[in-house]
């Protein structure tokens, strides 16, 4: 990219960049063009004072080539769409957030900040659309107005350099569903209007996560699925499975340091253990901690397993509902996911990959700061696993590079600080009880008194998982012992 941003593209950007300082001094200047316009229409004074850098939206609004209206901007970049308010003043107005920016430029570095947080600026008026047409296309327009004799401008170099990083908006939607994305869990941010809950606490705190996978008949025991190197992926293509497991990325491979520290705490990976044992289905939960500005250290405190049957949209809302009021009420913060792998490893899928993109970009845009969201993904059954303890992988998603748009985000192993807990909470054991009250009866519930392994039943299997991440206080043994008891006879 370094090429590209000495190319004029780059050059354009940086201008674009002091459009904000421009600003206070344009109405002397759009004052004195108006003065002259009459005499010298193709040139003169407006020519001499308005240049290319100095064209702002305000220029073009008050020369009728654009109209306020709401929704008439976007940007699309690295397969996210974001759309905004075009006011009368000239300024933007991001719809998700109510944020509202002075310029192409502002708006642009902004949102692409979010999905790659690397990205250094945006090379506004190649990237913003109004009403579909990139904005350098109006600003071409205009000159070609006001002034004719002048050298032809250089958009289409600005259009060119920047549609690296972006992507057709008319194909978005046929894309997805050529990929086979929709059924990832799905936010619930990303939801219409009128399935979302109608509280606003819970909108903002239920966005990352979600419960609507395929139906649990059809995510049984699935067949070996062999994983892939990410480098072998190559770009997006229609017929490959989507549930293709690709391997991680250390970020150490890639010259690169972990963007930000994570702690785990092991009542954390107690209770999503034993939710991912019960079922031969895949299960989901939400992660709840704290994120440190300062220290950049992201602590996940708690789970909260999903109680309901994936594709269950409307027990779904209830679900999340409660799950928010526990975050609030505990003074925790979404910080991420989980998901289970019933029978094989512990290994994000290209759905997988699609859907923490998704909710990485969900859960900072609510404001102007790097938050990250964690991905767990828990194998309890996979053959494969060196002991009878669960394999709990952390993973991020990290953008693709910028001049290969259409590329799988690449799935990074996270480092993580795991955090003994000294005892077990009555939160946690609550929930192991209502885990098990869910499950009971089900056809998919696993059957603990058969055998994993030769000599090891399910319920074996089970303990072994959960004795590492057991605290060492046996004051709560009892209470685990009736649980394994209830699980034995349940089958």
């Amino acid at each position: 990219m370094a090429a590209l941003a000495a190319a004029s593209p780059g050059a354009d950007e940086g201008l674009e960049e002091d459009e904000d300082e421009l600003e206070p001094g344009l109405d002397e200047a759009e004052a004195e063009a108006e003065a002259g316009s009459g005499a010298r229409p193709s040139g003169g004074s407006r020519g001499a004072v308005l240049t290319r850098r100095g064209i702002t939206l305000r220029v073009l609004l008050r020369d009728g080539l654009l109209e306020p209206a709401r929704g008439v901007l976007s940007i699309y970049y690295l397969g996210k769409k974001f759309v905004g308010d075009l006011g009368a003043d000239g300024t933007i107005t991001w719809q998700e957030t109510g944020q509202v920016f002075n310029s192409p430029s502002a708006w642009a570095t902004h949102c692409k900040r979010l999905v790659n947080p690397a990205k250094k600026s945006g090379c506004g008026w190649a990237s913003v659309r109004y009403k579909g047409q990139k904005l350098d296309q109006y600003k071409a327009a205009w000159l070609r107005q006001h002034q004719p004799n002048a050298p032809p401008a250089d958009e289409s170099l600005a259009s060119e350099g920047e549609g690296e990083d972006e992507e057709v908006p008319e194909e978005e939607e046929e894309e997805a569903a050529r990929e086979g994305r929709a059924p990832v869990p799905e936010p619930v941010a990303a939801k219409k209007p009128e399935e979302r809950s109608k509280k606003q606490p819970c909108k903002s705190a239920a966005e990352p996560a979600g419960t609507e996978h395929s139906a649990p008949a059809k995510r049984m025991e699935s067949k070996a699925r062999a994983p892939v190197r990410y480098c072998s992926l190559g770009s997006r293509d229609s017929a490959r499975n989507p549930q293709t497991l690709v391997e991680v990325t250390s970020f150490a491979a890639i010259n690169k340091f972990q963007p930000f520290n994570v702690a785990i705490s092991s009542n954390v990976l107690l209770l999503l253990d034993f939710h991912s044992h019960l079922t031969r289905s895949e299960v989901v939960g939400y992660l709840g901690g704290r994120w440190d500005t300062n220290t950049q250290l992201l602590t996940v405190l708690r789970a909260f397993p999903c109680r309901t049957r994936l594709g269950d949209a409307e027990a779904a809302g209830a679900v999340e509902e409660e799950i928010c009021q526990s975050l609030f009420l505990r003074g925790l913060s979404l910080v991420g996911w989980y998901h289970s792998h019933p029978f094989g490893p512990a290994l994000p899928s290209l759905h997988d990959i699609d859907a923490q993109m998704d909710y990485q970009l969900k859960l900072q845009g609510s404001g102007n700061g790097f938050q990250p969201c964690l991905a767990l993904i828990c194998g309890p059954y996979y053959h494969g696993n060196p002991g009878v303890e669960s394999k709990i992988a952390p993973f991020w998603v990290m953008p693709p590079p910028e001049q290969r748009p259409n590329d799988y985000g690449i799935p990074m192993d996270v480092e993580v600080a795991y955090i003994q807990d000294g005892f077990l909470t009555n939160d946690v054991l609550q929930e192991m009880t209502l885990l098990m009250d869910f499950y009971k009866g089900a056809p998919d519930l696993v059957k603990f008194q058969e055998l994993w392994s030769q000599d090891q039943t399910y319920l074996d299997k089970l303990k072994g998982s959960l004795a590492s991440r057991t605290p060492k206080d046996q004051s709560f043994s009892h209470v685990l012992e009736q649980i394994f008891s209830l699980l034995k006879l349940s089958g």
